[in-house]
């Protein structure tokens, strides 16, 4: 292998190791800034799977009834309606908590209907009036009922249960008491996983010991009560469930089950509870019996061992991916992202087949949490094969860039700056261009005065530094105002606007006459500078036609350039040669002066018939543009000279004479203003033949 793509292949190799090092690291330091990211982002993905993922199935068997405001505050009822019944005038006896007559008076009713379980996520810890009836209750429903124990962990652990009127101590080794606790993330609060059974050890911060005394949750208890304790988890850590849907145990006010009215409407006489499992919590939220979770930012603390319940009856439980082969996986998506950036050398298959593996991992995510519940580990994978992959292409693309510069850099000492611009970005679509196709573009044609007496008399080694000077000064100014240059002639530049990318017909013509009039700018410094230095000063000619021209690769076999040929081409030259002839240093076509007269100020200067043309044209010399300063004096007697010109070409010499003589009172060296007051004053005595229409024909280049 070449020397150099061992080298590319060991700098890519680096940048990929780099990346997937990171994030093997982050694995280890989860506690630092940056290295973590991608492992704590894994969390917010996994509970995007949670809410966005399969649910587990909603069970219709279970009821929430729900302590909510409705329920606290009890409607409006008469005096009859209370009196009638017990359950009212207890709970408007004084506000919650009312007597526990009250919930004596829920199960006798919820059983009498056929309810197959009856849960309270309610701690019954201080002693209240009618403990002795619930007691009762309790007793006599002892295979139906569960109540809640919970442990407060901000004072060492220590479990607040029902009071012993109810149930007599060891409370939590009843088996109608379960703990009410679910543990949070310690990173963000939120609660994922659903603890079934824990030991004293564990609540002491401890491993814990299966010899010890087992404490069992409000959920695990409901589970053996109705026969499903093989479901429950067999260990003592946290079991990340599979969410049911949030409007899954959506609460019924509590206060409905004792009216009459709700409970011939809505339970159809009790009919609704027969075989269902009953839970019974606060769900109005003064009560703060709310969690954070995955699925939504408040959920009820009783709807929660639901969820519990639910997932243990379904077996759905969610497991992550192992730490090894969770890293193995960051190491496969670094070593993948350098197999496509190091042998595919096509930056666009890469990019598209990096988004194609992330976009079937993600898919694969999907599916395993759908169908087995693994958390396939997701977001240091990614980031492994993304950063790895793009870092690599950044690299890749640096690399080509500078190439391309040097390449670019290289071809602009011969070549165009704007055709090589081309040639490198869309090298297909300008190659098929150069098949042969017919533009409009604008042409520039200028040549030196006075540098073949230069090059005479010159030192050739002063001449080549006196050239290269000029010519780079005007080539900077063809490229500034988006030209292309097609050759140098000797002294002489040939430039093209609209050949090898257009900004339009007119717009090109602008650029194109901008450009005129910054090489007469610069020629103006250069001169100065060399007569500074004492070296002779130069004149300049150009020559500007618009028109429609041939645009290819024309040459042989073995050397071809891309230039423009046909008529316009031909007449764009031969007006720089006129140039002398008029004693003006730039001469405008006529199409070019129509599509660039609103921008600059124009001044007739001829018809002419140049050789190998049959029909005449008018030409133009720039003044300045009309957004510059350009003297105000000229462009008002230039009005004097314009009406002369067209006094001249309509045969009305004494008139044109006069205007002339004016013009000249003002800009006596003007050497077109002579030329036609000689020319009129001289027709004025000898008039043309009939046939004269103002055209001057040149039979030589």
């Amino acid at each position: 292998m070449h020397g150099l793509s061992r080298h590319r292949l060991l700098i890519l190799a680096s940048i990929c190791a780099f990346w997937t090092g990171l994030i093997f690291l982050g694995h280890f330091f989860s506690a630092t800034p940056f290295l973590s990211v991608p492992w704590r982002s894994e969390q917010s993905f996994e509970d995007l799977l949670r809410r966005e993922g399969r649910k587990t199935a909603t069970r219709h068997d279970f009821v929430f009834l729900g302590i909510d405001q409705s329920t606290l505050q009890l409607p409006p009822m008469t005096a009859e309606e209370i009196a009638n019944n017990r359950a009212f005038q207890l709970m408007t006896e004084r506000p919650f908590p009312w007597s526990r007559e009250v919930w004596a008076l829920l199960l006798d009713r919820l059983f009498a209907a056929g309810a197959r379980l009856v849960m309270f996520d309610m701690i019954f810890s201080p002693p209240n009036d009618g403990d002795p009836a619930f007691h009762a209750a309790l007793d006599h429903y002892h295979d139906k009922v569960v109540l809640g124990a919970n442990f407060d962990m901000e004072n060492a652990a220590q479990a607040v249960t029902p009071n012993d009127a109810l149930i007599p101590a060891p409370q939590l080794l009843d088996n109608r008491v379960g703990f009410v606790n679910f543990w949070p993330d310690p990173i963000d609060g939120k609660i994922r996983a659903a603890t079934y059974r824990v030991t004293d050890r564990q609540l002491a911060g401890l491993p814990p010991h299966p010899s010890e005394e087992i404490f069992e949750s409000l959920s695990a208890r409901a589970l053996v009560k109705i026969g499903h304790a093989a479901d429950i988890p067999n260990d003592f850590r946290g079991q990340m469930i599979r969410f049911t849907a949030l409007d899954a145990f959506e609460p019924r006010p509590l206060y409905e089950v004792f009216d009459p009215k709700f409970w011939h409407a809505n339970y159809a006489d009790g009919a609704f509870f027969k075989n269902k499992i009953v839970m019974i919590g606060s769900s109005a939220q003064v009560t703060h019996d709310v969690f954070v979770t995955p699925m939504s930012p408040v959920t009820s603390g009783a709807a929660l061992h639901l969820q519990a319940m639910a997932a243990a009856l379904g077996h759905e439980f969610l497991r992550p991916t192992p730490a090894k082969t969770g890293l193995a996986l960051v190491c496969a998506a670094g070593l993948i992202a350098w197999s496509l950036v190091a042998f595919v050398r096509r930056p666009l298959v890469c990019v598209g087949a990096l988004i194609g593996i992330a976009g079937f991992y993600l898919g694969a995510g999907r599916l395993f949490y759908d169908k087995s519940g693994l958390l396939l580990l997701t977001v240091p994978v990614l980031s492994a094969l993304l950063l790895s992959g793009s870092f690599s292409l950044g690299f890749e693309y640096a690399l080509e860039r500078i190439e391309k510069l040097r390449t670019r850099r290289t071809l602009e000492r011969y070549v165009s700056r704007n055709l090589v611009k081309e040639i490198l970005e869309n090298p297909d679509s300008y190659y098929s261009s150069l098949r042969g196709v017919r533009v409009p573009v604008t042409m520039l044609f200028s040549d030196l005065i006075g540098f073949t007496t230069l090059s005479e008399k010159a030192d050739p080694e002063v001449l080549v530094v006196h050239l290269n000077e000029y010519l780079t000064r005007m080539t900077s100014v063809v490229f500034s105002n988006g030209g292309t240059l097609d050759k140098f002639i000797g002294d002489a530049i040939m430039a093209v606007w609209g050949n090898v990318g257009s900004f339009g017909v007119a717009q090109d013509a602008k650029n194109c006459v901008r450009a005129a009039l910054g090489m007469r700018r610069e020629l103006r410094q250069l001169n100065e500078k060399w007569r500074d230095e004492g070296r002779m000063g130069l004149g300049m000619g150009i020559g500007i036609n618009q028109g429609e021209v041939i645009v290819g690769n024309i040459g042989s076999q073995e050397r071809m350039d891309p230039t423009v040929i046909g008529d316009s081409v031909n007449l764009a030259s031969r007006l720089e040669g006129l140039t002398r002839i008029y004693g003006v240093d730039i001469l405008v076509g006529a199409t070019a002066a129509e599509l660039v007269r609103d921008e600059f100020h124009l001044r007739s200067v001829a018809r002419v018939q140049v050789k190998g043309k049959t029909k005449p044209v008018d030409v133009f010399t720039l003044i300045g543009a009309r957004n510059e300063d350009v003297d105000p004096q000229l462009l008002k007697w230039l009005e004097s000279y314009e009406e002369g010109f067209e006094k001249f070409r309509s045969r009305d010499f004494t008139e044109a004479k006069i205007l002339f003589s004016r013009f000249l009172e003002f800009y006596p060296d003007d050497l077109l203003a002579k030329m036609y007051l000689n020319r009129a004053l001289e027709y004025e005595q000898h008039p043309p033949d009939e046939a004269w229409d103002a055209v001057e024909v040149f039979k030589k280049k």
